[in-house]
């Protein structure tokens, strides 16, 4: 454990890297189960199909899921006690599994999420530090000075002023994650709902100072792509909306603030305003308006 999955979707010469990068670990005992949404690419296939290792499957759906049912059929393959929904286009560092599963194996009682530490790169696999994760890192996310768990409202609080973890890096608890589900129509948000709702269901999370992942950002990616027309900040006000009700209906008052105040994603569309402008692209200037300074 954990059992690996891919969801895949994307660029092939990207997904062949992440694949190796998973066999590149110093702890070799792992499995791991790609899950081909009907890219239209037979390369894809034929690359699985030369690969000598036992411990990889390749799975393609009968028709193409999109991104969150086929988040739904990995959850629904998983049989090992912990998962990983590990991006197409990520890379596990070579002691990722042997880091994360010394975590898990003395992790306190009611810890259902590991957040290890992740480093940024770019299309090229550069370790690059852009702007938006200089901000998580500097305003939002926990200080370290070893492993830290963060539980309850406390953990709700955190992420819901800016979500400063990075999804395909988390490892959970297969069951903790079935007591859940995936919201359906806001894909770019569907990893801060569920840990939100398992927070409230008390879940707690271990972070992590050791550095064992590479998070990839770049301008291709489904949530880079429509952060400039304003699109990933309408689903993002939707789901404040949900999570400040849900808060609020647990008695949690602070998270329910936080929800409505949403810090960390005002501030983001709020940097992307002169782009709108200058671009003339009225339409998201006033959807980056709206959702940067509205009520």
């Amino acid at each position: 454990m954990p059992e690996i999955f891919i969801p895949f979707w994307g660029e092939p010469s990207l997904l062949f890297e992440a694949v190796e990068s998973v066999r590149a670990q110093t702890d070799p005992d792992w499995r791991l189960t790609v899950v081909d949404d009907c890219y239209p690419d037979d390369s894809v296939g034929a690359w699985f199909a030369a690969l000598d290792d036992d411990r990889v499957t390749y799975l393609v759906n009968e028709t193409n899921l999109g991104i969150t049912d086929n988040y739904r059929r990995c959850l629904e393959l998983a049989t090992d006690e912990w998962m990983v929904f590990l991006g197409c286009d990520d890379l596990m560092r070579p002691s990722y599994l042997a880091t994360v599963r010394a975590a898990i194996a003395t992790a306190p009682e009611g810890v259902d999420i590991v957040q290890p530490g992740v480093e940024v790169v770019d299309e090229t696999s550069t370790v690059v530090d852009p702007l938006v994760d200089r901000v998580k890192r500097r305003l939002f996310a926990p200080r370290l000075d070893g492993p830290r768990v963060l539980g309850g409202e406390e953990l709700a609080v955190s992420l819901l002023r800016g979500n400063w973890t990075y999804w395909p890096s988390l490892a959970f608890r297969t069951e903790a994650v079935r007591r859940h589900d995936f919201l359906d129509g806001l894909p770019l948000v569907q990893d801060l709902a569920l840990m939100v709702d398992m927070a409230l269901s008390g879940s707690r999370m271990l972070v992590l100072p050791d550095v064992v992942f590479a998070y990839r950002r770049h301008s291709a990616s489904a949530s880079s792509a429509t952060v400039d027309d304003g699109g990933r900040f309408a689903g993002e006000r939707t789901y404040f909306e949900i999570a400040a009700e849900r808060c609020a209906a647990h008695g949690w008052t602070r998270a329910s603030r936080a929800a409505r105040v949403h810090a960390a994603s005002r501030l983001y569309a709020a940097s992307r305003l002169p782009q709108a402008v200058t671009g003339r692209a009225w339409g998201a200037v006033r959807t980056l308006g709206r959702h940067a300074f509205g009520r």
